[in-house]
């Protein structure tokens, strides 16, 4: 949980960098695996830091890659 955490302040502050509505895509990523990782909480414990390497990845993949690619 506390990597996703991390996770939502990169999110918004990438709106310094890109435009808003990747911002928003970014954001409603975050709410799903927010969502799935209070799901997970009790039963599957040990997948909630994977929760947190998948968003930090779909950032760097959206942000960073994005930016080298079209910038």
């Amino acid at each position: 949980m506390v990597g996703l955490a991390c996770v939502l302040f990169l999110d918004l502050a990438s709106g310094l960098v890109v435009d808003w509505p990747v911002v928003v895509l970014l954001v409603a990523a975050w709410v799903v695996l927010f969502v799935l990782a209070c799901a997970w909480w009790t039963p599957h414990p040990t997948r909630l830091p994977w929760l947190g390497a998948v968003a930090f990845g779909i950032w760097v993949v959206v942000v960073i890659g994005g930016s080298v690619a079209f910038g």
